[in-house]
C-alpha cells in the first residue's frame, strides 16, 4: 500500500487526508455522543415527570398541566389522535404501563397505570451544535488552506526537478538561482552555483581543446606540402597517407568533444547497413581492405542513424579488431537487426563495460576507442554486447 506513496507530495496528501479524516470523524463521533447523552437525560427526565403525575393525581386528584408546560410538555386529548397513538403502540408491541416512542415525528409518551391513561407530547428537541459546526467549518478551512500552502511551497522544487533534467540532457543555458529564503530555495541556488561552475569549466576546456587542434593543423598541412616535395613516389604517397590519417583524426577528436560535452546535435537518416559498413572500411585508410576485411550479407536492413558518428563507431571497431587478431583479419556479418564483428585472438581479460571507461589502460593506446564507441551508440539508443565463442571475439550492435 505504502509503496505508492514514495514521493513527497504524495506523503503530504496522504498525511492532510488522514488529518481531514480524523478530524471529522471526531466531529460525527461527537454529535452522537451529544445526541446519546441528551437522549439519556431526555428518558431520566420523561421518567420523573411521569413519576410527578402519578404523585400529584394520588394527592390532588388531576393532572398538574401547568408543570407539563413549563417542562414544555402537553397533554394530547385529540380524541382521534389518541386512538391513533394507542393503535401505534399496539402495533410496535409497546403498549405498556410506560412506553416512549416517535410518533409523525414527534416524541410521544404513554403512561398507562391503575389511576389515568394519559399521552404526552414532549416538545424538547436537541440543540443544533452551531458553535461545533463553527468550529469543524474553520479548523476543516484551515487545514486546506494549510495544504495548498505547503503545495505551493514545493512548486519551485518541481521547476529544479525539470531543469536538473535539462541539464542532464546536455542544456547548460538553464538558471535556477530563487530569492526565496527556504531550503529548496538554497538547494536551487547551489546548484545553479555549480551549473554555472561546469559550464564555465566546459567552455574553458573547448576552448583549450580547439586551441590546440587549431594549432596541429598548421604543422599538418606544412608536411602535406613538403611530402609533395619529395622525390619519391611512394615515400611521398606514404607521407601523404600518414597526413591524411592525422588530419582525420583531428577531425574526429573534434566530434569526440562535442559527443562527450553534449553539444552535438543527431543528423538521422535512413541507410542501409551495407553503405554504412562500406564506409566506414574506407575511414581505416588502409591499403587493400578487402585481405584484412570480410562483408558477409546474411540479410541487409535499412537503419535511421548519424552516417558520419555511426561509421567512426563500426571504423572504431574494426581498427581494435584488426589490431588485436592473430591473423589481421576480420569479419562482419550483416544479419536482420544486427552486425557481428568477429577476430580470432584471446578473450577479453576483463568485462567489456571496464572497456567503456575513457582512458582504459589497453595494449597499445589510450583506451579511448570502446569509450568513443558507447557514447556514439548511447546517443543513438543503440547497444553493444560481446561474446567469445570457438576462439573468436564476437562484437555485436544491435
Amino acid at each position: 500500500m505504502f509503496k505508492h506513496f514514495t514521493s513527497l507530495r504524495s506523503k503530504i496528501k496522504l498525511i492532510f487526508s488522514i488529518t481531514l479524516l480524523l478530524l471529522s470523524a471526531l466531529f460525527i463521533g461527537s454529535i452522537k455522543y451529544d445526541h446519546a447523552k441528551y437522549e439519556e437525560l431526555n428518558d431520566i427526565r420523561e421518567r420523573a415527570i411521569a413519576h410527578y403525575l402519578y404523585n400529584y393525581y394520588l394527592k390532588t386528584g388531576k393532572i398538574d398541566e401547568a408543570y407539563l408546560e413549563s417542562q414544555n410538555f402537553s397533554l394530547i386529548k385529540d380524541k382521534s389522535k389518541v386512538v391513533q397513538i394507542e393503535r401505534f403502540f399496539k402495533e410496535k408491541g409497546e403498549y405498556k404501563k410506560y412506553a416512549v416512542g416517535t410518533f409523525r415525528l414527534q416524541r410521544v409518551i404513554l403512561i398507562n397505570n391503575d389511576r389515568f391513561k394519559l399521552f404526552l407530547k414532549n416538545k424538547n428537541k436537541p440543540k443544533y451544535p452551531l458553535k461545533r459546526i463553527i468550529v469543524f467549518t474553520i479548523v476543516f478551512l484551515l487545514i486546506v488552506i494549510l495544504y495548498f500552502w505547503v503545495i505551493r511551497s514545493l512548486r519551485p522544487l518541481s521547476e529544479l526537478k525539470e531543469k536538473i533534467k535539462r541539464f542532464s540532457e546536455g542544456n547548460l543555458d538553464i538558471h535556477c538561482a530563487s530569492d526565496r529564503h527556504d531550503e529548496i530555495a538554497e538547494v536551487a541556488n547551489e546548484f545553479d552555483h555549480a551549473v554555472t561552475m561546469i559550464r564555465e569549466l566546459l567552455q574553458s576546456r573547448q576552448l583549450f581543446l580547439r586551441a590546440i587542434m587549431h594549432e596541429l593543423k598548421t604543422p599538418i598541412a606544412k608536411g602535406r606540402l613538403m611530402s609533395e616535395m619529395l622525390p619519391d613516389e611512394k615515400s611521398k604517397q606514404r607521407m601523404h597517407g600518414i597526413f591524411e590519417r592525422l588530419n582525420l583524426l583531428i577531425d574526429e577528436f573534434a566530434k569526440i568533444e562535442k559527443i562527450t560535452s553534449k553539444n552535438f546535435e543527431l543528423a538521422l537518416k535512413p541507410y542501409k547497413m551495407s553503405d554504412l559498413i562500406e564506409a566506414s572500411i574506407d575511414l581505416l585508410m588502409v591499403e587493400h581492405p578487402n585481405r584484412l576485411v570480410d562483408v558477409d550479407i546474411r540479410k541487409d536492413y535499412i537503419l535511421k542513424v548519424d552516417f558520419e558518428l555511426f561509421t567512426l563507431v563500426v571504423k572504431n571497431l574494426l581498427d581494435n579488431a584488426i589490431k588485436y587478431s592473430t591473423d589481421k583479419h576480420v569479419t562482419v556479418t550483416i544479419d536482420t537487426d544486427h552486425i557481428d564483428i568477429k577476430n580470432r585472438g584471446e578473450a577479453l581479460p576483463e568485462p567489456l563495460e571496464e572497456y567503456f571507461k575513457p582512458f582504459h589502460a589497453s595494449k597499445g593506446g589510450l583506451g579511448l576507442g570502446l569509450y568513443i564507441v558507447k557514447s556514439i551508440l548511447d546517443i543513438h539508443h543503440m547497444a553493444l554486447t560481446y561474446r567469445y565463442e570457438n576462439g573468436e571475439n564476437i562484437f555485436t550492435v544491435k
